[in-house]
């Protein structure tokens, strides 16, 4: 495996380990904490905590400006939703729902961005996305499951749209752009709805959970600059560990046999795969029984069109 990928799966890891943290922060707001009001102290917390940091980079700017719009609005309402959805149903099935958001990453990528996908990639998501479906066991699908499903499109969306932003613009930049240009949004819901549920306790959350996901986009852009999104996004799923640990260890939560059977499969298809890569590629006869055509895939050569 390429040192990049490598890389970009340590730094994706890593990433997923804060996305945790933020996920439980959520749990924490204040009983009559609305989502609107919530998500506005967060953005715009965000900006006077990295407004010194970009001051101290000697103040980097952009000329895509019009990507970097694109994704703060629809990741403000990406983020609503997950708010919603994670203030409504337990933590596990927001967590197993949101899940989905890599296998629609590599999807898109290989739709929209021309990226080359495996076959052990297609396999390894679609096991991961079994076994997301294993631990949920839906009874039933309501109206916030789906505000949590969409939340995970429009977050891989974003995931996606990093790639047209060019490797010579700096990290912190987009990660400030992220939050400042979807303030005006936000502001016009909550304001909407009366800056509802505001309080000393929502903004203490507020700043927590804060800098658990600015620390999560920081990794997240690294590591998808780093390398393919399709290389290393089976390493989102690692999160869903995360969540589980953090259950048992803060809500005195823990998974059932099954459980963990959908665990495994989210888990050991990302640890196996660049073992079954290696064998595959000193295997020729293999690489011929298993073409990605057989898929009705068509591998792409070369680099990525963005």
């Amino acid at each position: 495996m390429q040192r990049p990928v490598v890389i970009g799966l340590i730094l994706l890891i890593v990433g997923n380990l804060f996305s945790a943290f933020y996920d439980v922060s959520i749990k924490w707001l204040p009983d009559d904490a609305n989502a609107a009001t919530f998500l506005l102290v967060r953005q715009i917390s965000s900006v006077f905590m990295l407004l010194p940091v970009w001051l101290y980079a000697q103040r980097p700017m952009t000329t895509h400006i019009s990507v970097h719009l694109w994704r703060a609005n629809i990741g403000s309402v990406g983020a609503l939703f997950l708010i919603i959805g994670l203030m409504a149903l337990p933590l596990a099935t927001v967590s197993s729902l949101f899940y989905s958001a890599p296998l629609m990453i590599m999807l898109m990528g290989y739709w929209f961005l021309k990226e080359r996908i495996t076959t052990g990639q297609v396999i390894c998501a679609l096991l991961g996305f079994v076994g997301i479906l294993i631990i949920l066991r839906p009874s039933e699908i309501n109206w916030f499951g789906l505000a949590v499903l969409f939340s995970a499109f429009t977050f891989a969306v974003n995931q996606l749209t990093i790639k047209k932003v060019p490797n010579t613009e700096h990290p912190l930049l987009t990660l400030m752009l992220y939050n400042l240009l979807g303030i005006p949004a936000t502001l016009v819901i909550a304001a909407f709805q009366g800056l509802q549920g505001m309080s000393w306790g929502l903004f203490g959350i507020a700043l927590l959970s804060n800098a658990f996901l600015l620390i999560y986009h920081w990794f997240c852009v690294l590591a998808y600059r780093k390398a393919q999104a399709s290389d290393i996004v089976i390493a989102e799923y690692t999160g869903l560990l995360f969540i589980v640990f953090l259950g048992w260890l803060l809500f005195d939560e823990w998974l059932d046999s099954l459980s963990w059977v959908g665990a495994a499969l989210i888990v050991l298809p990302s640890l196996l795969l660049p073992w079954i890569g290696m064998w595959m590629a000193k295997s020729p006869k293999v690489m011929d029984n298993l073409q990605v055509k057989s898929l009705h895939i068509e591998a792409v050569e070369g680099e990525p069109k963005h």
